[in-house]
């Protein structure tokens, strides 16, 4: 199944120091990118929190950005905003489009976050098939992907929205906006939340996750229907194994995703 995100937006970054620029802002080592090796990144806080997310296309001697289409503007104005004198174009390329295909699909190439998520391509609108963003999230989220808009923008650290483990953080590559704070949770430990998906009949967003002894454990942070995601600190989610949990006194259950390494 391959189908056009409606959801997707496009950036195109150009010019001689287009991946120099973004090598030193993004949270994943461009020198990787290639035509046939996409990546996913973040742009980040100087305090490490996630302000957007995206996957990096090569195409030619251009860097194309896959991002959430209603956090393009404000991703248009950092990007300028860090600009300064880099010999770099940045401009919006409403004439492309994002392809998502599940399983075996022959667009693009292999989701660089996760192999169960299929493939990933851009290409031109007019040759792109059908929209389907319903299933491709209906996709993502049974197998608890987080992205986007789940995040909120300068709300939750990249190591605790499970960036490391979806392969978005180099920590080899060098300096970029909130990589200190990054490496430092990394090789301290200090991660202790993780963003992880919920089940429940009336998912309600910022809703409290509250344990058998009515303790917090987390917060509800993006809801889909009955499915959704919560920031959970992982010592309390380890406190309630086998507890009823509640969120707005509902019966909600926590997940945890078969591809997501959880510290306790």
């Amino acid at each position: 199944m391959s189908v056009r995100l409606e959801d997707r937006a496009i950036v195109a970054l150009s010019g001689p120091e287009a991946r120099s620029f973004l090598q030193g802002l993004t949270t994943n080592d461009v020198e990787l990118l290639s035509v046939q090796k996409p990546l996913y990144a973040a742009l980040l806080t100087p305090q490490g929190k996630i302000l957007f997310d995206f996957f990096l296309f090569q195409q030619g001697d251009t860097v194309l950005l896959d991002a959430v289409s209603t956090q393009r503007e404000a991703l248009l104005k950092r990007l300028s905003l860090y600009r300064l004198r880099a010999k770099v174009d940045i401009a919006p390329r409403d004439d492309l489009a994002v392809i998502a295909g599940w399983p075996g699909s022959e667009w693009g190439q292999s989701d660089p976050r996760l192999a169960a998520m299929g493939s990933r391509a851009i290409c031109a609108l007019a040759e792109a098939p059908p929209a389907n963003t319903a299933a491709y999230h209906d996709h993502r989220l049974a197998l608890g992907v987080p992205e986007g808009n789940d995040f909120r923008q300068d709300h939750i650290f990249a190591l605790d929205a499970g960036l490391d483990e979806l392969h978005a953080i180099s920590f080899t590559k060098g300096c970029y906006v909130g990589q200190e704070l990054t490496a430092r949770m990394k090789h301290r430990g200090t991660a202790r939340k993780r963003l992880l998906p919920v089940e429940g009949t009336m998912l309600t967003r910022d809703g409290s996750i509250v344990g058998g002894d009515g303790k917090s454990i987390g917060e509800i942070e993006a809801v889909f229907g009955t499915r959704g995601f919560a920031l959970v600190r992982l010592d309390r989610l380890a406190e309630t194994a086998g507890q009823p949990l509640t969120a707005n006194g509902q019966a909600v259950r926590v997940i945890r995703p078969t591809w997501l390494a959880l510290a306790s």
